[in-house]
C-alpha cells in the first residue's frame, strides 16, 4: 500500500523473514528508509524523484560475501567477474531503490542487495527484494523522498 495505493508487489521465494540470512530467498520484515534511486540511463530517462539518483554503468556490482569488508555495499566488478552486477540484460534492475536494510550495523550473513526493482513476469518471486511491474514503479518513484520509508510485514 503507497497512502490510499494499493500495489501488488512480488517477494522473496522465502516469504518475509524477521530473522533474514544471507541466500534464504526471503524478504525481511521490517520498516526500512530508502536510501538512493539506480537507473540504467541507456534504458529510459532519469526518473523523477526525490530521492538520491546514481546512473548505473556497467562495472556496479553489489557485495554479496558475508567475509568481505564491503559486504553490502556497493562495488565495482571487473569485466571477466562472475559476481553479481548492477548492469543486468534482464531489465529487472532497470530502476532500483537500495533500501536501508542490513547497514547500520551491517552484520555478515544477515542478507545483502534487499532493494526494490522491476518484477519479472506475473509477479514471480524474488531472491528477496520487493518487485514492481515497472509503469507502477516508476509513477511511484515521483512520490518518493528520503523521508519515505517501506513497511514489510
Amino acid at each position: 500500500m503507497a497512502g490510499s495505493l494499493t500495489i501488488p508487489v512480488a517477494l522473496g521465494r522465502g516469504g518475509i523473514k524477521a530473522n533474514k540470512r544471507e541466500g534464504d530467498g526471503g524478504t525481511p520484515r521490517g520498516r526500512f528508509t530508502l536510501r538512493r534511486l539506480w537507473w540504467r540511463a541507456d534504458r529510459g530517462p532519469r526518473p523523477r524523484t526525490g530521492l538520491p539518483v546514481r546512473r548505473i554503468r556497467p562495472n556496479d556490482g553489489w557485495c554479496e560475501d558475508p567475509a568481505d569488508r564491503r559486504y553490502n555495499r556497493p562495488v565495482e566488478v571487473p569485466k571477466q567477474s562472475t559476481a553479481d552486477r548492477l548492469w543486468r540484460t534482464d531489465r529487472l534492475y532497470d530502476v532500483i531503490i537500495e533500501i536501508s536494510h542490513n547497514t547500520r550495523p551491517r552484520v555478515a550473513g544477515r542478507g545483502s542487495a534487499v532493494f526494490v526493482h522491476i518484477a519479472r513476469e506475473k509477479f514471480a518471486p524474488t531472491a528477496g527484494c520487493v518487485a514492481l511491474e515497472t509503469r507502477t514503479l516508476r509513477r511511484l518513484l515521483e512520490r518518493l523522498g528520503p523521508d519515505t520509508r517501506i513497511d514489510i510485514a
